[in-house]
Formats: structure tokens, sequence, C-alpha cells
């Protein structure tokens, strides 16, 4: 009996052993969700615009658009979520460019007509530097302003931590990634994430104005992960709740619209 116990054991033992390693070496499955695009592929929006392709320190390609606006205040830095690519961003460009903003979006690696694919948060937040960095060629960093998407919170109070744009703005931010872990998957350590994203540590170090936009309604990252990086944020720091919002419609929120309109002014 005690020897069919401990093979029982054995057995439980090596399958969560094995269920951990998948989860290890697949997590960038989990958490990303690129969509491709050939490299023929003719981007098509209303306003002036350029491709602009950044080399990487391993002679990976990273595709972006730098949209433009006539008598221009500025430029907004913009870092997408999880999915998709740059073909579904025309939308939300014009979210910032009525606002006589121009706006840069970059495909992360894997995403559109970006080479490579994302294998380590070091990597990613080395290539968003990188294409910062050549937007500095064109643009003061007080003329800056580094808005993050959902995942792409991370990323955005990655590059405001550790440079001096004008303004950082999240759109529904998680207070790290491990804290999002601890929401979806309790029963895995923590210790396996290699995307940390701490965003609550980024923001801790920002001297630049904060501004935090989160839905009460969304049903993908938590609107208390909002609340908790409110509490270490700066006094004049501002977070806005938008109420009855949900994850994918904050750009369309009359609300969101008007107190950016009131912030960018």
């Amino acid at each position: 009996m005690k020897k069919f116990f401990f093979r029982g054991l054995k057995i439980i033992s090596l399958l969560v052993i094995i269920g951990l390693a998948l989860f290890y070496f697949n997590q960038e499955k989990l958490i990303f969700h690129p969509h491709q695009l050939e490299k023929e592929y003719q981007f098509t929006f209303d306003r002036s615009f350029e491709e602009i392709n950044i080399k990487t320190k391993d002679d990976k390609m990273l595709n972006g658009i730098l949209l433009t606006t006539d008598n221009s205040k500025g430029l907004v830095f913009y870092l997408h979520g999880n999915a998709g690519s740059l073909k579904n961003c025309g939308d939300v460009a014009q979210t910032y460019s009525k606002l006589n903003y121009d706006v840069f979006m970059l495909d992360y690696r894997g995403f559109g007509k970006s080479e490579g694919e994302i294998s380590s948060q070091q990597e990613l937040f080395s290539d968003v530097q990188l294409a910062y960095d050549h937007l500095l060629k064109r643009y003061s960093e007080e003329q800056i302003i580094v808005l993050g998407y959902s995942i792409g919170t991370g990323p955005a109070s990655y590059l405001a931590a550790n440079n001096n744009p004008n303004l950082l703005v999240l759109q529904a931010p998680y207070f790290n990634l491990s804290d999002m872990m601890n929401h979806y998957y309790p029963y895995l350590p923590t210790v396996l994430l290699k995307y940390k994203f701490p965003n609550d540590e980024f923001i801790a170090k920002c001297k630049m104005p904060v501004v935090i936009f989160h839905g009460t309604d969304d049903e993908v990252i938590p609107y208390e992960s909002s609340q908790m990086l409110h509490e270490i944020c700066k006094p004049e720091d501002q977070f806005i709740t938008l109420k009855e919002v949900g994850h994918a419609n904050i750009n369309s929120n009359p609300q969101f619209n008007s107190e950016l309109a009131r912030i960018l002014n």
C-alpha cells in the first residue's frame, strides 16, 4: 500500500514539474498574441505617415509608423497592447492626431512587419528604448508624451522611468505582471514569470507628470490595479476613473476624450 502511495506521489510530482516547465518555456504564447503582416503589406491611413524601420542590436528589423499632422504640438509615443498590429491602430492614432499631435506607433518583435520573436523582458525594453532614441533625432524630450495601453503600459513606464519625456499616460495599466499572474493563475509560483513588467517600481521613479485612465468595467485588467498604482504616485499625478468602461473601448469613450483634450491642451 505504501509503495503504491509513493509511486502515485512521484507521478503527481512529475506531472506538476512538467506542467511548470511547459508554462515557463511557453509563457510568451500566453502573454503575447501577435498578428503578423507580410513585408509587402501596404498601410493605408487617412493622414500623412511614413514607415520607420529600426535595426536592433541583434540585426532584427522593427517596424513603426509615424503619423504627422499640420502645426504639430509634439509627439505621442504610443505602445499598444498584447494583440494585433499597426494595421488596427488607425482609429487609435486619430484620437491624438485630432489634438494636433504626431503619433509614433511601434510593432513589437513578431507583430506586424517587425522581425523576430519576443524572448525576454530586457530585450523588449531595449527595443522600445532604441525606437525612443530614434525619435529623439526629430523631437526634443519636452515635446514627447509616452503613452502605453494594457500590456504596453509596462514598456511605457520603463521608458518614462529611464528617460525624461514631458508626460506619461497609462491606459488600463496593471500593478505588475506578478500581480496579474496571482489574479489569473494563483496556483502558479510567480518565480516562473520571466516578464515582471513592474509598473509599480517604474512609476515610483518617474519625475514627470503621470496620468492614469482605467474603466470600472475592465474585464481584463482589474480596475483595482490602477487604484494601487495611484497610491504610489506623486500627489500631483492624476487617476481618472472611466465609469462603466471596459478594456477595449477606452479611446471611444467621451469622458476619456474630453479629459485627454484637457490634459494635452
